[in-house]
């Protein structure tokens, strides 16, 4: 993962997860002196590596209302007034500018960067992601709380169906699409994952990666969509061992995979 991160050196853009709280991340993406960031909670975080590495905020991408993803875009703006909001739109996001939606396509001109506008309900009620393909990088998705590592957000907001709806937008994207997602969960989603799935071996390799980056105080994000198809039981509804586990957890029949994923939720939000 951090050699992933590195790679980005010779394309001069730089991405970075900042940590905030005990388990957020704050996405950092920085080119040519300028930065965006994305579901800035805290200012401080963000504030401390643009003195840094001398940069300009340039713009500030919010995926939902929820404070812990919008707790620090007043005070940033107070740092940097001309870094422009973008948020989406039908939901409540500070000091926003740029309302967004679906299919929406974002110019980023001081980072060379195009973004499209993906509404992902579920977590909340007007969820969107970012998704981008800056020159010579892998493809960048910018998540919020919809898909984690092997996970995904709990629905406060949508049903179950919207958000197997939104999580099969996300796996339309190509397999080597970054997922920078917002919250440090991995090992505890790989250790429920194991409970669906014990036997599957790119999940039993991910645990282990994930437990030396942790060891090693890295971070295990971002992570590829082509990773999670293989170890997220949220992305696996149809897999016969997936349907099986949820089966047996739920007692019942499920007809679709729908029932499975809500069966799957309803078992993470226990354990």
């Amino acid at each position: 993962m951090m050699n992933v991160l590195a790679s980005f050196a010779t394309t001069g853009y730089s991405l970075t997860p900042l940590p905030a709280f005990n388990d957020n991340y704050i996405w950092l993406l920085e080119y040519a002196g300028h930065a965006l960031v994305v579901d800035p909670g805290e200012a401080e975080p963000v504030i401390h590596a643009l003195q840094q590495r001398n940069l300009v905020l340039s713009a500030i991408l919010i995926t939902h209302h929820h404070g812990d993803h919008t707790g620090g875009i007043n005070k940033l703006l107070l740092h940097a007034p001309d870094a422009v909001v973008y948020g989406p739109a039908s939901e409540n996001i500070p000091s926003r500018n740029v309302a967004v939606k679906q299919d929406e396509t974002l110019r980023i001109a001081a980072l060379n960067l195009t973004c499209k506008v993906l509404d992902i309900p579920g977590h909340t009620a007007g969820h969107v992601g970012y998704y981008s393909i800056p020159d010579g990088c892998p493809p960048l998705l910018f998540c919020g709380d919809t898909l984690f590592s092997m996970g995904c957000g709990r629905l406060f907001e949508g049903t179950p169906a919207q958000m197997v709806s939104s999580l099969g937008k996300l796996t339309s994207l190509p397999p080597a699409t970054l997922i920078c997602c917002a919250h440090e969960y991995t090992l505890s989603n790989a250790r429920w994952a194991l409970t669906v799935e014990p036997e599957n071996p790119a999940l039993l390799a991910r645990y282990d990666q994930a437990l030396q980056q942790r060891a090693d105080h890295l971070p295990t994000v971002p992570t590829s969509l082509q990773t999670e198809l293989a170890t997220n039981p949220f992305l696996r509804t149809r897999e016969p061992d997936v349907v099986h586990a949820a089966t047996a957890y739920a007692k019942t029949p499920l007809a679709t995979p729908v029932d499975v994923f809500a069966c799957l939720r309803e078992w993470k939000n226990q354990a």
